[in-house]
């Protein structure tokens, strides 16, 4: 068994989040198209067991392995994303779905609330404060996850002020001399570090260089 999901985590991880997207329409299409709200609650269960599951699945990996891979990582990003970021989407998508089936049906199955809600995300101001909101929180993860594998990596807090003030060893390219414990950790920090400051630039842009509200 355990060899079974060292072997195919992967493979485990993809065919889990295929299935949720799929679960996730199934929902859709079965709460707004067919108007069967019973079944649409055991999709929606569904999609909640599987993101449990890969949760699980990476977490217990490391009880094997006892080392942070790049499949706990990634894993990690994922949940971090969908207990964040990943709730706004799916009320997004969720209206979507919603706008899309009711003009099928030929119906409105957007509440009031709804369209004020559309409505406000057309508004200049409201987006510069939502993605500078969302710069803030991908900020406070972003380091709290660093700190995290810092400490890991060095087996204390003891030597982290040395590598904030000297960072010479991001130059060096080679994990033995940061403050990670791995190579796969050293490696996806430093991708995500680049992802973290563009869309940082990128959020902060909508304040400094708001967009012009159409006529």
């Amino acid at each position: 068994m355990q060899e079974a999901l060292l072997t195919y985590q992967w493979e485990l991880f993809i065919a889990a989040e295929i299935l949720s997207v799929v679960m996730l329409l199934l929902f859709g299409l079965t709460r707004y198209l067919l108007n069967q709200k019973k079944l649409s609650v055991i999709f929606i269960s569904l999609f909640l067991a599987l993101f449990i599951f890969e949760a699980g699945l990476a977490l217990y990996i490391y009880q094997i392995t006892g080392e942070i891979s790049t499949f706990q990582i990634i894993v990690m990003l994922f949940v971090l994303y969908a207990c964040t970021f990943g709730i706004a989407d799916f009320k997004r998508l969720d209206r979507w779905m919603r706008q899309t089936i009711g003009k099928w049906r030929g119906v409105s199955l957007l509440t009031e609330k709804d369209m004020q809600v559309m409505e406000r995300q057309q508004d200049t101001k409201y987006i510069a404060r939502k993605n500078r909101m969302s710069a803030m929180i991908h900020l406070v993860i972003f380091i709290i996850v660093q700190a995290g594998l810092w400490i890991y990596g060095l087996g204390g807090t003891a030597g982290i002020v040395d590598y904030l003030t000297d960072l010479t060893w991001v130059e060096v390219d080679d994990y033995r001399q940061s403050p990670y414990a791995s190579e796969t950790a050293f490696s996806m920090s430093k991708l995500w570090g680049l992802i973290f400051i563009v869309d940082f630039i990128y959020s902060w842009s909508y304040t400094f260089f708001p967009k012009k509200t159409k006529a």
